[in-house]
This record gives structure tokens, C-alpha cells and sequence, in this order.
């Protein structure tokens, strides 16, 4: 079954641990937790210290998606020590991506990597085998409420080509502009996890719009 992960990109982070609680209670599968260093991307965001004072707050998969542009092996020990359950570092960071990814693991947390939409999908091909899950960035990172980039479905259907061809299991999340009308053919192209922001955030009823991103899902298996 496809996964939500929900962005707190989006939510009202005057009140983040009720936030937390609020996607909890939706039924979402995850949080999206986006770190941005104000140099990889312009803004600042959240930190580790943040991330361990919302752990206690629900057992919900803390999925941190790291935009850093020069990840050390000690930030990585902070995010894992404050309760990340999953640790995405870029391709495009300045880093040796492998030794990170080994490292997340050794940690004892899920790793994932993740590229921008100008970067070919074939740079992460190397990486097949180091990471349990992949993500694609269908809006260019940094802001949250951006539409959706079309040319990322064939990115998606490339990769998930290239995971089948070589027998993989690892997954694919799909992070950017996801709401009702693309999560029909995100999930097609290939799609494990959907992360949304805007959608799921500014929903009146966060449970129901979790519930339409889900049966875009059993839609197409009933097909």
C-alpha cells in the first residue's frame, strides 16, 4: 500500500507539537521533517534539537530529509540520536554520499538519498544497494505549496525501471507539489511514499485528504 508522509514544511510551526499530533491522528504514515542549512537552500528550518522535543509527542515514523549542503558524520549522529527514523542526504550535497549513507545505516536508521529536478535520474543509479529509499524532488527544494514538475514522472519510472531490472527492493518517495490531481499518476510512474505538504496541512480535514491520496492508490490496483 502507498505511503503518506506528511511535511510540516507547511504547518503552523508556531504550534508544531499539536501539528504532530494532528497528522498523527490523520492516519498518515509518516512525518516529513525537511532540515535546510540556509546554504544548500535559502531558508533555515528545523534542527535536531526541534526533532528531539517532538518525539515524545507521537510514535509516528520520523522521516528527516537533510538539505545540507555539507553533511558531517556528526550531524548525522545528532538527527539519529534525536529520533529520526529515516535520513535523506542530496546527491548534489558536498559530501561522499556512500560513506553518509553507510553511516545512516550504522546508526540504525533507514538511509535515503535524494536529487533535485535538474539532476539527472541516472546519479543515483551508483547508490542502488547503500539506500533503502530514494528521493525524487518533484518541485525545485527549499519552499513548500509549488506545483508539481510533470518531467518528474519519467524520472520516476526510470528509477523504478532500474530498482526491477536489478532486483532492489528499496523504495521510492516522491516529494513536491502532491495533492489529489498528481497522485494518481505519481503513484503509476512507480511511487512508494508520497510526501505532502500544502495538501494534507492546509486541509480542513486532514484525515479525508489522506484518505484521497490512499485511494488514488487502490484505484489504479483495481484497475
Amino acid at each position: 500500500m502507498i505511503k503518506i508522509s506528511a511535511s510540516v514544511l507547511n504547518a503552523d510551526l508556531s504550534n508544531l507539537g499539536e501539528e504532530v499530533r494532528r497528522v498523527h491522528a490523520s492516519g498518515a504514515d509518516m512525518l516529513h521533517i525537511d532540515v535546510m542549512d540556509g546554504v544548500f537552500v535559502p531558508p533555515m528550518t528545523l534542527g535536531d534539537v526541534v526533532i528531539k522535543s517532538l518525539k515524545d509527542k507521537s510514535d509516528i515514523f520520523f522521516d528527516t530529509h537533510l538539505m545540507v549542503n555539507c553533511p558531517s558524520t556528526k550531524l548525522l549522529e545528532n538527527f539519529a540520536a534525536a529520533g529520526s527514523d529515516s535520513i535523506a542526504v542530496h546527491v548534489e550535497s558536498q559530501c561522499d554520499v556512500k560513506a553518509m549513507l553507510e553511516k545512516i545505516r550504522s546508526l540504525g536508521c533507514k538511509a535515503a538519498i535524494a536529487l533535485n529536478p535538474p539532476t539527472p535520474i541516472e546519479s543515483v543509479f551508483d547508490y542502488i544497494g547503500f539506500a533503502d529509499m530514494f528521493v525524487i524532488m518533484s518541485v525545485n527544494p527549499g519552499y513548500g505549496g509549488q506545483k508539481f514538475i510533470p518531467e518528474s514522472l519519467e524520472k520516476i519510472k526510470a528509477l523504478r525501471a532500474e530498482l526491477t531490472r536489478r532486483g532492489a527492493n528499496a523504495l521510492i518517495q516522491v516529494d513536491g507539489g502532491i495533492n489529489e490531481s498528481t497522485a494518481p499518476s505519481v503513484i503509476e510512474a512507480g511511487a512508494d511514499i508520497l510526501v505532502a505538504g500544502a495538501y494534507l496541512m492546509n486541509a480542513q480535514d486532514m484525515s479525508r485528504a489522506v484518505m484521497t491520496l490512499r485511494s488514488s492508490s487502490a484505484l489504479l490496483h483495481s484497475r
